[in-house]
């Protein structure tokens, strides 16, 4: 539509001249032509079009797998004999931080991968490591890291404690921010997804016995935090570690399925562990 007031003056009509009638003669071949040649460069050749290789199957990491569990799903998925994975991680160079001094624990990244016959044990892993570098080093995780006062690494560590502990993704920035709040304190983390790492596990149920556990995964005895990630976590657990709920929670215990408490009391969380044991101690007696 051409906006114009009603009583704007008609322009004068311009008649072509001879040489502009030429040129307009040789302008609508042009575009007669081009009219021909867009759709055959659209088409293509005359050749019926190759079909698009599809890989023949895909392998799913889920969040929060250890390293353990993905060797054992890539043997399963490349129909390979168990600890060919294992043994293949051994000879490949992933690209390591220096801190993690050749533990691939929290670089493997959760994520589905494609997988086909050619498919090596050696190039998966390698894949899943180079996807984790390219999350790790994004702005806001590095950003991220440097405004908490952490390393990467230590990010990503953080992060699996936050994946393994969390209830709900809608409790990971909490979680997150229990963990730093302790270490702001120097106090222990007291995690008990550390504990069950060590002893290649999973459970809700650590007995005080377990929480004497020598081993430097036991963060009830050693301040700070663990010698390396705890599994491979996720985007939503690694969003949470770098920018964490703000708060001034030290505890928290997860009650019942969606109900998590947190609080920055000792006598109010020992009523929520209470509350805790007596749920679980009426689920096991039923």
């Amino acid at each position: 539509m051409v906006n114009e007031s009603p009583d704007a003056r008609p322009r004068r009509r311009l008649r072509p001249t001879r040489r502009g009638k030429i040129v307009l003669a040789v302008g609508a071949l042009l575009v007669v032509s081009a009219a021909v040649l867009i759709p055959l460069s659209l088409t293509g050749s005359d050749e019926p079009p190759k079909k698009q290789e599809t890989p023949q199957s895909t392998l799913m990491i889920p969040e929060g797998r250890r390293v353990s569990q993905v060797y054992e799903a890539v043997d399963e998925a490349l129909d390979l004999k168990p600890g060919s994975t294992l043994k293949a991680a051994s000879t490949v160079d992933l690209r390591l931080p220096a801190q993690a001094e050749g533990n691939p624990e929290g670089y493997l990244f959760p994520a589905t991968y494609p997988i086909d016959d050619a498919t090596e044990p050696a190039g998966l892993l390698r894949y899943m490591a180079d996807t984790a570098r390219k999350h790790f080093a994004a702005d806001h995780v590095t950003a991220g890291s440097q405004r908490n006062n952490v390393s990467v690494y230590d990010t990503v560590t953080i992060a699996s404690i936050v994946q393994a502990e969390a209830d709900t993704p809608a409790d990971m920035g909490k979680v997150a921010r229990v963990v730093y709040n302790r270490l702001l304190k120097d106090m222990p983390l007291q995690m008990d997804s550390t504990i069950n790492y060590a002893l290649k596990r999973s459970t809700l149920d650590t007995t005080t016995a377990d929480t004497q556990l020598d081993s430097p995964y036991n963060s009830y005895r050693i301040k700070g935090l663990p010698p390396t990630p705890i599994g491979n976590p996720g985007e939503e657990a690694l969003r949470a570690a770098v920018r964490p709920t703000p708060g001034p929670w030290l505890y928290f215990v997860t009650v019942g399925p969606g109900n998590t408490r947190f609080t920055d009391s000792y006598d109010e969380q020992q009523r929520n562990v209470e509350e805790f044991n007596r749920s679980r101690g009426s689920a096991t007696a039923g």
